[in-house]
C-alpha cells in the first residue's frame, strides 16, 4: 500500500478567486476537510493521522483556506472561507459534498451549508463555535484563544508549546517535533500571519444564527468535553438549532477531536456518511 505524504499527495487549483493548495488521496464519494484558524494549521497538519483511513473509504481532500498553508494570502477583509470552499468544489467538479470541519473551518461549514445547500451531503464539525456565547461562558477571552492569539503575535517555539497545550488534554501531544511542525509552518508565510492580524478582535467567521434552521444536510457536531478553546456547551447550541443534527461528546479531549481520538473520529466519520 502506497504511503501517503504531504508531498505525494499535494495540488494546487486556481478557482476563479483564489489559488488553494490541498492535498489529495483516496478514490470514491469526496469528503472535503477543513482546518481550524489556528497558528501553524493547514489541511494537512490538522487532519494526516486520519487521511490514510479515510481514503480507504473516500476521495478525500483536505484543503488550506486562503490565508492558511500552502494557498494564497488574504486579508481579513477579503476573507470568505464558505464562498472559497464553493468555488473549490465547482472547480474540481466533485458535486455535492461531505464536509468536515476543525474549528474556524467547523464554523465555515456551517455557513457553507446554509449558503450552498446544493453542494453539501453531509455536515462534520469538531469543536466548532456555535457563533453566540453560552450563558454558561467565562466572559472574554478562552484559555485557548488567548494562546493562539499569542503564537501570531509572537511567533517561535515557546509560544507554540503554550499554543498545543492548551488545544490538547493529553500532555503526550506536546511533543517538540509537533512544535517545530507547526513553527515551520507559520514562519514560512509571515504574510499570512499579517492576514491574520488584520482581523485581530474580530469574528473568524461569522454565522448568521437565524439560518441555521437552513441547514438540511444530516450534521454530526463532535466536541471534546475537555475543550479550553471553544466550550462543549457551543455543540449544545448548535444541535438544539441544525434540524438533523446529533451530538457525540467525547471526554477526556481537548480542542483537537481528530488527533487525540483518531480512532473514534474516523470511525464516527465514516460511519454517519457511509449510512
Amino acid at each position: 500500500m502506497k504511503i501517503l505524504t504531504e508531498e505525494n499527495t499535494s495540488k494546487r487549483i486556481k478557482t476563479k478567486s483564489w489559488d488553494i493548495h490541498y492535498n489529495e488521496a483516496g478514490e470514491g464519494t469526496p469528503l472535503v476537510l477543513v482546518h481550524g484558524g489556528g497558528p501553524g494549521a493547514s489541511g494537512w497538519s490538522n487532519f494526516h493521522p486520519n487521511i490514510p483511513y479515510l481514503a480507504e473509504r473516500f476521495r478525500v481532500f483536505a484543503v488550506d483556506l486562503p490565508g492558511w498553508g500552502k494557498s494564497q494570502s488574504v486579508k481579513y477583509d477579503q476573507r470568505d472561507n464558505s464562498g472559497a470552499l464553493a468555488e473549490f468544489i465547482e472547480a474540481l467538479d466533485l458535486g455535492p459534498v461531505a464536509v468536515v470541519g476543525n474549528s474556524m473551518g467547523g464554523s465555515s461549514c456551517i455557513r457553507f451549508a446554509y449558503e450552498r445547500p446544493d453542494l453539501v451531503t453531509h455536515l462534520v464539525t469538531l469543536g466548532s463555535s456555535a457563533g453566540v456565547p453560552s450563558i454558561f461562558d467565562p466572559v472574554g477571552l478562552s484559555e485557548g484563544v488567548k494562546a493562539l492569539e499569542a503564537a501570531y503575535f509572537e511567533p517561535g517555539p515557546e509560544t507554540m508549546r503554550k499554543f498545543i497545550a492548551t488545544m490538547a488534554f493529553d500532555s503526550s501531544y506536546v511533543t517538540d517535533e509537533f512544535i517545530a511542525e507547526r513553527v515551520q509552518i507559520l514562519t514560512s508565510r509571515p504574510d499570512h500571519i499579517e492576514g491574520w492580524i488584520s482581523g485581530h478582535g474580530k469574528p473568524m467567521v461569522r454565522i448568521d444564527q437565524s439560518r441555521l434552521a437552513d441547514i438540511k444536510a444530516p450534521t454530526l457536531l463532535i466536541h471534546g468535553r475537555d475543550d479550553r478553546t471553544v466550550p462543549f456547551t457551543a455543540g449544545l447550541h448548535l444541535v438544539r438549532h441544525i434540524p438533523d443534527a446529533r451530538l457525540l461528546l467525547v471526554t477526556r479531549c481537548g480542542h483537537w477531536v481528530q488527533l487525540e481520538h483518531a480512532d473514534e473520529f474516523n470511525r464516527s466519520v465514516a460511519s454517519f456518511i457511509q449510512g
